[in-house]
């Protein structure tokens, strides 16, 4: 059974937290866009220079082993991260250029509430 990236993706920014009160700045980052061949050594090299980093995690597929394309950086002060976010989101590491948002807490066996776009938002397309 193989899992699309949308779904992967879906559970990557999945996250419990009440609707009047949505997830603001951490010291974790969820970062994705990664090469397969980015490993944990790598991907902390990339990002000391903003910071203490005291956590890098990179998900693999259970079958292949191979990276899933994300992982996450925690670093100890919630201001290093957001430089390293602002600094390196859309930046090439590896041939590849990052998309690098705040991670949201997951909590396990809890409901999952998957952000949406604001309802104000202008549709793509018009119909005719």
């Amino acid at each position: 059974m193989r899992r699309t990236l949308s779904s992967i993706a879906g559970r990557a920014f999945a996250t419990v937290h009440s609707p009047d009160s949505p997830p603001g700045p951490n010291s974790k980052l969820f970062v994705a866009g990664l090469s397969w061949s980015v490993n944990e050594k790598s991907l902390q090299d990339a990002f000391s220079s903003f910071g203490e980093v005291t956590e890098v995690r990179i998900a693999y597929d259970r079958d292949s082993g191979r990276s899933r394309g994300f992982g996450f950086v925690s670093f100890t002060k919630e201001d290093e991260a957001s430089s390293a976010k602002d600094a390196m989101d859309g930046k090439a590491l590896l041939g590849r250029p990052l998309r690098i948002s705040f991670a949201l807490d997951r909590v396990r066996g809890g409901p999952v509430v998957v952000p949406r776009l604001s309802t104000n938002a202008t549709p793509h397309y018009t119909r005719s």
